[in-house]
């Protein structure tokens, strides 16, 4: 992998904040129309502003951890500079813009559970990457490709697809793993950020979620990764992340002064929800959503793909009259390790990705 990615070394790439191939019955189909994705190791372009990519093999993540992480995004760059591409790096830099997404976690009515997550930021070029990585779980996740970047004065031509792939894979907005795990990282608009220093090994919030899909298969084995670390939040946000299971557990992950706090909850929006002091403290409209999905959820203790898919519209951008897009809404079913991606709101057509087991 070093010797195809050794042309990476004078590439700058930026990894911040915001975001496999097997075959779906047309049965499961989630909309009007719907494309079973067979994604290989290029990246292939589904639509305008999304591609998918399937990557087996090393990633390194093993290394990175061992390595003691990373506090910030500079970090991991220099540590695919050094450890993957070659040891070249030059000089960077990083968007400030904010995003606001829903999570739904509930039963689904032909058992096991399904997770919702929607995506809303301005227009973006996404790209689901579907993970059988050497060491750890297989994972569909999807990544903004906008926050990878290589440096200033390069040809755009000489940034590979294998350069491209593996920075996506450090860099992952959500996702889901083989034993129906799923996590999503939400925006808080909140002055405080995230920067814990207890002395233990270091990971952003996009390694963060590399962590919880390679290695996770629980909400509890999740909680005890994250405790193993401390977390810098990319850019100085503050975020919370949702993670469900397959047993149908859901929390919001939450640090407040620093101190990991964990709620019960299905529904997550984008304000805090421990019962601390910053409670409530958001957007007003992240609170509008997360009424909306809570209503849904009192009305339907099961639902099916579809109607989650629904929940999802219910909630999109689209709804608010506002300048961003629901970029990307996602259904993963947790049993049957299917994940359904509707692009920009066309909830008319979904394309269909299956994680299958190592």
């Amino acid at each position: 992998m070093k010797k195809v990615l050794v042309m990476a070394a004078a590439f700058i790439l930026l990894i911040s904040l915001a975001g496999c191939g097997a075959h779906v019955s047309e049965a499961d189909a989630l909309a009007d129309h719907a494309v079973t994705v067979q994604a290989d190791s290029e990246i292939k372009e589904l639509e305008k502003g999304l591609s998918a990519v399937r990557y087996d093999g090393e990633d390194g993540f093993r290394a990175f951890l061992s390595e003691g992480g990373a506090k910030t995004d500079g970090e991991v760059v220099r540590f695919l500079a050094h450890s993957i591409f070659a040891g070249n790096q030059g000089a960077f830099t990083m968007d400030t813009q904010v995003f606001g997404c829903s999570t739904l976690s509930v039963a689904k009515a032909e058992g096991g559970y399904l997770f919702g997550r929607n995506f809303d930021w301005n227009a973006c070029n996404a790209l689901v990457i579907t993970s059988y990585p050497q060491h750890g779980y297989a994972s569909v996740s999807t990544v903004n490709l906008d926050f990878i970047r290589q440096g200033a004065g390069m040809a755009g031509s000489l940034l590979s697809d294998d350069i491209m792939i593996i920075a996506a894979l450090y860099a992952p907005l959500d996702g889901m793993n083989e034993k129906g795990l799923c996590v999503s990282v939400n925006m808080i608009q909140d002055g405080d950020t995230i920067s814990q220093d207890i002395g233990k090994p270091d990971l952003t919030t996009t390694t963060a979620i590399r962590l919880l899909l390679n290695q996770a298969a629980t909400v509890e084995e999740a909680l005890e990764l994250l405790s193993q670390y401390d977390l810098h939040a990319s850019m100085n946000y503050m975020v919370h992340f949702a993670i469900a299971d397959a047993d149908g557990n859901s929390v919001a992950v939450e640090y407040i002064d620093n101190e990991m706090v964990v709620t019960k909850t299905p529904v997550m929006t984008n304000f805090y929800l421990a019962e601390r002091e910053k409670q409530g403290i958001g957007t007003g409209q992240s609170h509008e959503r997360f009424d909306i999905l809570t209503e849904t959820l009192a009305k339907k203790a099961s639902m099916t793909q579809a109607e989650v898919r629904d929940a999802l519209n219910s909630v999109s951008k689209d709804n608010f009259n506002e300048f961003e897009s629901t970029e990307w809404s996602i259904v993963f079913d947790q049993s049957a390790l299917t994940a359904a991606y509707y692009h920009r709101e066309n909830y008319g057509k979904a394309y269909l990705f299956q994680i299958t087991e190592k």
